[in-house]
């Protein structure tokens, strides 16, 4: 009867960690991008990043109070854009991939279009998909070719340099 029950708990062992692995492979798929889903627009990649998704609000400085960058009659704002970036994989020479991605969290439905970023003098050593990302002039670049991000849209690309850009959304139009 021992034997009987020591192999139940072994099977039930082996199926809860099949089940666990599957989930984690499920859910490493899905952050990086490796589902072709409709709501994600990338660039082919070999990694990418994760983090949250979440844009924190800042303290005002006069008051110390904490605002959100929008009026309440607004239909969206900067803030609905949010940008992570980070690094991944060099290139074979040793200079630093960086991965972007920038996405519209307007909670209100809103599709936001003509997305300009403050991005200096943005350069990479490997080709941005100019669709994607392209710099217009002096730090200001433009997104998507600057057609409607919808809510939930993320566009994601990679460049390399030997530092990170500080981007900063400086524009939209609120649709």
């Amino acid at each position: 009867m021992k034997t009987n029950l020591s192999s139940i708990h072994k099977i039930a062992l082996v199926t809860a960690t099949f089940s666990v692995s599957l989930l984690v492979v499920i859910m490493i798929a899905f952050v990086t991008g490796v589902t072709q889903h409709g709501d994600l627009i990338m660039e082919q990649m070999n990694s990418t990043i994760s983090g949250p998704h979440r844009k924190l609000l800042e303290n005002s400085s006069e008051t110390g109070e904490v605002l959100p960058e929008r009026n309440w009659g607004d239909k969206c704002s900067k803030s609905d854009i949010v940008i992570n970036q980070g690094p991944t994989s060099p290139l074979p020479h040793g200079i630093p991939i960086y991965t972007v991605e920038i996405m519209n969290i307007c909670a209100t439905g809103c599709s936001i279009s003509d997305v300009h970023l403050s991005c200096g003098w943005f350069s990479s050593a490997r080709l941005v998909n100019p669709h994607l990302f392209k710099r217009l002039r002096y730090n200001d670049c433009l997104v998507n070719d600057g057609k409607p991000l919808i809510p939930g849209r993320t566009v994601m690309f990679q460049y390399a340099n030997t530092f990170a850009y500080q981007l900063s959304v400086s524009s939209v139009t609120c649709r």
